[in-house]
């Protein structure tokens, strides 16, 4: 790994361990300080909203329709063309999810920084995403095991050295899911619209599903399918499907209310055009 690679690495070391902790501060402080009552309610209101719902897990590449609470840090190596050096993406937008309400979620997604390891190409940070999900509706495993869910999502011209978008872009999605025990199916349908330059930048429709199996207690193989169309910008009237298979672990126990889940998945391009393939996908989820 390259010093340009580590240094991408540690700025977010300290926020990983934040997110690991912080709820044991907070609620061991609890024990003696008046604001101890915000703490319980909080986690009461987040463990209500999670036992409302499938307990399926997250998936590599597709976004769960699921509420999560969790700190989650992914790195990606992906190629332009077989042959091409790997492109790094550490962090990969990823970050703070939080359930604040029972039916809502919102990510901040942080910048993730990208190392092209060529000379002509600058590295740099990416864009900050916010996302905010609403479950509209939700059944856990003795009520039907299904879920609807809507997100909102943003992305803000934050990047560096041409790394982001050069404008803001707006994504509604609808998110759904269905569980058969032991299997499910999760998958979102999204446009993602400029908000500005939209001729130019181009509109990008996505449709992605996740078909998982829950097996060995741990155990979460799966094959993701994930289909984008471009309408307008450099890329218009083309289109590009990945079939990207994946093994989630978890979750594991690590302290009190702080779990451990892993991930790695191959994203291949299995259509003629594409952006990118043989994208290596590792993830590493603190949920809490």
């Amino acid at each position: 790994m390259s010093r340009r690679s580590l240094r991408a690495l540690a700025p977010l070391a300290g926020l990983i361990l934040f997110a690991a902790f912080a709820p044991l501060a907070a609620q061991s402080a609890g024990t003696s300080s008046p604001d101890n009552g915000f703490w319980a309610r909080w986690f009461e209101r987040s463990d209500k909203a999670k036992a409302e719902q499938p307990h399926w897990i997250t998936p590599i590449a597709t976004t769960t329709p699921r509420l999560e609470q969790e700190f989650r840090y992914d790195v990606n190596w992906s190629q332009a063309r077989p042959g091409a050096v790997y492109t790094e993406n550490y962090g990969n937008t990823k970050g703070l999810e939080l359930i604040p309400f029972e039916r809502v979620e919102i990510i901040a997604g942080l910048p993730g920084y990208v190392v092209h390891n060529n000379v002509a190409v600058p590295d740099g940070w990416t864009d900050f995403q916010l996302l905010m999900k609403y479950r509209l509706l939700a059944a856990n495993e003795s009520q039907g095991d299904y879920i609807l869910t809507a997100f909102l999502s943003s992305s803000f011209p934050t990047g560096t050295n041409h790394n982001g978008q050069a404008k803001a872009i707006i994504t509604p999605t609808l998110a759904y899911g269905k569980g058969w025990n032991p299997l499910d199916i999760q998958g979102t349908i999204g446009v993602g619209v400029p908000a500005a330059d939209a001729s130019a930048i181009g509109r990008t429709y996505t449709w992605n599903n996740a078909f998982q199996l829950h097996v060995l207690q741990k155990l979460w193989p799966e094959v993701e399918l994930n289909r984008t169309w471009f309408v307008d910008g450099k890329n218009a009237g083309r289109e590009q499907t990945f079939v990207t298979p994946a093994l989630v672990i978890g979750r594991f126990a690590l302290a009190d209310r702080v779990g451990l889940t892993m991930g790695v998945g191959v994203q291949i391009a299995v259509s003629t055009f594409h952006t990118q393939n043989h994208t290596i996908i590792l993830t590493t989820r603190l949920p809490f």
